[in-house]
């Protein structure tokens, strides 16, 4: 089968709920053999996730606690992109609004599609170097710790199954494999 005749044509969509994060659709669709199907997904208006590696090969981390799963995790700086904003602009925003830490030396390690099935979030892979430190200044409802992590401790907690954030899984993988660690 030809991927062209793989593709879903929309046929009617209804906005079911429009939060502050998250915006609901249930779309009626024509499957490729004519038939009909609902899709139910979510509109997201994309993140930015930065890994920050010190000159002494440790990551920059956070530990939040995340309630939708109910427990403390382990992440690399992220957040929401704002509405019509740079995701550079937004990856150092993050990175200095979460950590202090500052760089001008940030590159672009590619976007990440966190669950296909059910959004269309985007989340846009970040590494920085040559950090220079300030203080964090976290939004009125953001609460964290920043902890520092050698990369190699790091990729080992990924492959342990330590850390289950999958930006930070897969962030940390690549710039493991961009360091040769």
């Amino acid at each position: 089968m030809k991927d062209e005749n793989l593709i879903e044509k929309k046929v009617s969509s209804e906005n079911v709920f429009d939060g502050v994060l998250l915006h609901v659709y249930k779309d009626k669709i024509e499957l490729p053999n004519g038939n009909e199907a609902v899709r139910e997904y979510i509109k997201h208006q994309g993140a930015v996730c930065v890994v920050p590696v010190t000159d002494e090969m440790e990551v920059v981390a956070v530990k939040q606690y995340r309630y939708p799963i109910g427990r403390v995790t382990i992440e690399i700086p992220a957040g929401k992109l704002d509405a019509g904003e740079n995701i550079l602009d937004a990856a150092k925003r993050e990175l200095s609004e979460e950590t202090g830490v500052e760089s001008a030396d940030i590159e672009y390690m590619g976007g990440l599609y966190p669950s296909v099935a059910y959004t269309d979030e985007i989340i846009h892979m970040y590494v920085a170097k040559n950090l220079v430190y300030g203080e964090a200044h976290t939004d009125d409802d953001e609460f964290l710790n920043v902890v520092k992590i050698p990369l190699k401790d790091f990729v080992q907690m990924v492959m342990d199954g330590q850390i289950q954030d999958s930006k930070t899984m897969a962030a940390i993988l690549k710039v493991a494999r961009m360091y040769g660690v």
